[in-house]
């Protein structure tokens, strides 16, 4: 396809007209101090249904080795941060570039797992300046929007029977049991139960479960063409070995958007590797930062 001058423009002018009408929300976050330095802070992004208490410990771990602060943030939808009808990357990245201006963040390392990794990868396409780094955490630049109510992705059962809980149950037994219809694994259930709170004797969710259900395919999407979307700061994609969400095909789509990137293997662990490889996960992070920064 030949693109003209014209049609780029075109492109370009609705992009970010796109990007300058979002309706941005302050994001709600807790700040991890490290020892006074002025090493660029990094700022945490989570997935979906996570929020910013996922990553305290290893934050924590972060500000400390690293010797910098370290942000979390609720994402849009998520947590204590503010409800949005609209749900999708451009919107997710707005709100991320905003926190960066409220706090004057110069230079800032962005790390997000899952939908927080997404949102990382839209950030520094959209707002190209405003990164250092870029670590993304079992993501990759594809749309699989198709496999989010099926396929590898449980994220769509998830929400359906999240609303169950909310519709029919009364207990945390009778919540842990209607979860467990398709998650297997405990802490998966209680990670997803952490949205959930009481309210006399029946659930209510924290997030807007109406929204984030009907924003599966946005979440699952990519919205980018890397024709006119790169980005070539330093980006490292960490897997999970047992993961299906960056298989071995996927890397030549990272580098298309990010060709100065590294891939980092955690073995034995799935996508939730923050949890369950916690220290071989900070390792791998702190060794790419301080080998970036001495470069």
């Amino acid at each position: 396809m030949i693109v003209t001058r014209s049609c780029f423009s075109r492109l370009f002018s609705r992009q970010f007209s796109q990007s300058a009408t979002i309706d941005t929300v302050p994001l709600v976050f807790d700040k991890h101090a490290g020892p006074e330095s002025p090493n660029a802070p990094i700022v945490f992004l989570h997935g979906l249904f996570g929020s910013r208490l996922n990553n305290r410990s290893v934050s924590k771990q972060l500000a400390k080795r690293l010797l910098r602060d370290v942000y979390c943030v609720d994402l849009r939808n998520h947590g204590d941060s503010p409800h949005n009808s609209r749900h999708d990357y451009p919107a997710l990245a707005a709100d991320v570039a905003r926190f960066f201006e409220d706090h004057s963040l110069e230079n800032p390392i962005v790390i997000g797992h899952s939908m927080g990794a997404k949102t990382a990868m839209a950030l520094v396409l959209e707002h190209p300046r405003l990164c250092s780094m870029m670590i993304a955490v079992d993501n990759a630049p594809v749309d699989n929007s198709g496999y989010f109510g099926t396929g590898f992705s449980k994220f769509g059962k998830y929400a359906r029977q999240m609303r169950i809980v909310e519709q029919r149950c009364h207990s945390s037994k009778e919540a842990d049991a209607v979860l467990a219809q398709v998650e297997d694994s405990l802490p998966v259930r209680q990670f997803l139960m952490s949205n959930l709170k009481r309210k006399g004797d029946h659930y209510t969710s924290r997030v807007p479960l109406e929204i984030l259900a009907k924003s599966l395919d946005n979440v699952g999407a990519f919205p980018f063409d890397p024709l006119y979307s790169r980005w070539t700061g330093p980006s490292l994609f960490v897997r999970g070995a047992d993961s299906p969400y960056i298989s071995d095909e996927m890397v030549v789509e990272i580098g298309k958007f990010f060709p100065n990137f590294e891939v980092r293997d955690v073995q034995g662990a799935g996508h939730w590797l923050i949890s369950e490889k916690p220290k071989e996960f900070i390792d791998i992070v702190v060794e790419y930062i301080e080998r970036i920064e001495d470069e």
